[in-house]
């Protein structure tokens, strides 16, 4: 009794050996080939320089926001939880990347949900900013809250950038090659 057809992948097709699957090297990063040098600690201290500081200006802005006398409660507790889910996420992103996980994990796709992560908390973080912005009333803390906020979005802005360039572009331009 039959259930179907079955298919048996073999590494050799019939018209000669076939390729080697990509090799996973960063969150993004594929190595298509021998060609290409790029390796985790090439692309860690961008990365990681732009994460940390990202980090610290969320960190500043929650803790100015939340050290200060509130004038609007909603404004405020939706810039806290912005920031806090951002900074939970960037933690969240370091760790899969200084353990490789996404190496062992690849029905996911990091570079697609870390470019989601960068999209919707830059989105998020830019709506929390203006909001904080427009009614800080000018309380020195709320203010540079909202500064921080509008730091932290930029470096937003420049890892959503890197993470497309590395992701996107490195893929396209080594298929090429």
């Amino acid at each position: 009794m039959s259930h179907g057809a079955r298919v048996i992948r073999t590494g050799v097709s019939s018209g000669g050996p076939a390729a080697p699957p990509p090799v996973t090297t960063e969150i993004g990063l594929q190595n298509w080939g021998q060609d290409s040098k790029v390796s985790d600690l090439q692309f860690l201290p961008c990365c990681v320089s732009v994460c940390l500081w990202k980090w610290i200006s969320l960190l500043i802005g929650f803790i100015s926001v939340n050290n200060s006398p509130w004038t609007d409660y909603s404004a405020y507790s939706f810039f806290q939880i912005v920031t806090m889910c951002d900074l939970v996420m960037i933690l969240f992103f370091y760790i899969m990347h200084i353990f490789r996980v996404y190496r062992k994990l690849t029905c996911v796709s990091w570079p697609l949900a870390e470019f989601l992560h960068y999209l919707i908390g830059t989105i998020l973080l830019l709506i929390g900013s203006i909001v904080a912005a427009a009614k800080s009333y000018n309380i020195t803390g709320l203010v540079a809250g909202a500064t921080f906020g509008f730091l932290a979005t930029i470096l937003c802005v420049i890892s959503m950038w890197s993470s497309y360039k590395v992701s996107c572009i490195t893929q396209s331009t080594s298929e090429y090659r």
